[in-house]
């Protein structure tokens, strides 16, 4: 089996949702086996909940569970032109692995959802990957054969770089059915690239 994590963090429902459409791409690929896990939480409960952030029940991961999967697909909300600082501090506690190159040839993707079309969209897209490229993972974003990007006729998240939303200034715009299967096709677009590599020994190419 190959086995994929969709690891996300989410404050008002946004993000998982794309990461539920992520999990279902990737299941829809023969012989995949994925876990949907969010980062935990840095900001006390009362915060949360002044700031009428969306519960949520998933089970949280801790950096060592990474090692565990073939390929990992990344989700986070963009808080000022970059990934949110809880999924930040999870990657920075992700040393060991990257001392022992324990991620090095797996395959790793990334969602954002912005609350505006020109609010950092691609750049978050862009800069969570430079963290995942120092841990030696291969990116896989969203190609064009996903053709739902190329439309003008209504707003939608997601570029090459990765799949996503825009969530509107307040934030009551829900991920569309384009943005939603964008995850989707990017979810089975890393199962299966990553059924292709299982099985390679990356650790052979260390010189």
């Amino acid at each position: 089996m190959t086995r994929v994590l969709v690891l996300y963090y989410s404050s008002y429902g946004h993000v998982r949702a794309l990461a539920e459409a992520e999990a279902e791409g990737a299941r829809s690929v023969p012989g995949t086996h994925v876990d949907l896990r969010r980062v935990p939480e840095t900001l006390l409960a009362d915060i949360r909940q002044k700031a009428g952030f969306a519960a949520d029940e998933t089970p949280a991961a801790t950096p060592a569970d990474l090692e565990d999967y073939d390929a990992i697909i990344f989700g986070t909300p963009t808080l000022f032109g970059m990934m949110a600082g809880q999924m930040k501090s999870f990657l920075d506690q992700a040393g060991g692995l990257w001392a022992r190159n324990a991620l090095v040839g797996k395959v790793a993707a990334v969602f954002a959802s912005t609350g505006s079309q020109h609010g950092g969209h691609e750049a978050t897209l862009l800069s969570t990957q430079i963290p995942l490229q120092h841990f030696g993972m291969l990116i896989a974003g969203m190609p064009y054969t996903f053709a739902g990007q190329k439309t003008g006729e209504e707003i939608v998240g997601g570029a090459p770089y990765g799949a996503g939303t825009i969530a509107g200034a307040d934030g009551s715009r829900t991920p569309s059915e384009t943005d939603l299967a964008g995850a989707h096709f990017q979810g089975a677009h890393v199962a299966r690239i990553a059924a292709r590599l299982s099985g390679v020994d990356w650790q052979e190419e260390a010189a």
